[in-house]
């Protein structure tokens, strides 16, 4: 097994954190959870398993990811999403590295699924993420929603993670419910105002680039979908930043 830390960040995912620890504790010595106060049996349950649980009120994508980090007794890291699993093909690679160069982080291919449906239109597929880093030299930026690890190197692998993002279509939905909120909230952090064009704008460029830009067109069923619901999300996001900026300015009853 290799000197490495995986690193999950948690918010009520009961239905998830046991397979994602499990999967970690294939390659990793050490496992940290960090749980953003869940209500559920997330603690317990990453706890049964094995793992450390490092309880810590959301502060956004990027702070969370990287709360976790000075916990861990490795410095190499292993970073993935409670719904993300290792392919068979990610845990041969990693055995396989000498994790020799601190410089270096490695990216990883996504499979995204809708329940048992593996899509790859759009650019849902490769959707190259870096999840295995170096602590010393590398991490996730302070990035509130949407956060990614900056690293002096990348090596592209072919190496794969499962990625289980929606239990159905009607959980997509919800995920754009709630993704969508926490991104008005995180551009309301950092100062972006509120625009009366801008949900449309956005939408409509979301729109034009899945299906024209990633081949939606002509990837059927699958593209469309990505391209509608990636439109609808980019819609949501900037309406909802302008709500909250009118909450604000709303007398209360």
């Amino acid at each position: 097994m290799q000197p490495l830390t995986g690193i999950v960040i948690t918010l009520n995912e009961q239905a998830n954190i046991a397979d994602c620890v499990r999967s970690l504790s294939r390659v990793c010595d050490e496992v940290i959870v960090v749980d953003s106060l869940s209500t559920d049996d997330t603690v317990a349950i990453a706890e049964a398993e094995g793992a450390r649980v490092i309880a810590q009120a959301y502060l956004g994508d990027g702070p969370q990811k990287a709360h976790g980090v000075p916990f861990a007794k490795n410095d190499w890291i292993l970073a993935v999403d409670a719904d993300e699993r290792l392919d068979d093909d990610a845990v041969t690679l990693i055995e396989s590295l000498a994790l020799d160069d601190p410089q270096t982080a490695y990216s990883f291919r996504r499979k995204n699924y809708v329940a048992r449906h593996w899509i790859r239109a759009a650019g849902f597929y490769p959707d190259s993420v870096v999840r295995l880093y170096n602590r010393t030299t590398a991490g996730y930026l302070p990035k509130k929603a949407h956060s990614s690890v900056e690293a002096p190197k990348v090596e592209a692998t072919t190496a794969h993670l499962r990625h289980f993002t929606y239990e159905d279509m009607s959980h997509w939905i919800r995920r754009i419910d709630a993704l969508s909120s926490r991104d008005a909230w995180a551009m309301k952090e950092r100062g972006v105002r509120p625009s009366r064009l801008r949900p449309t704008l956005h939408a409509v460029n979301a729109m034009l680039r899945k299906l024209v830009f990633k081949g939606g067109m002509l990837q059927g069923m699958d593209g469309m979908t990505v391209a509608l619901t990636t439109a609808f999300h980019a819609y949501m996001k900037y309406a909802k930043l302008n709500e909250l900026y009118e909450l604000e300015q709303t007398p209360q009853r």
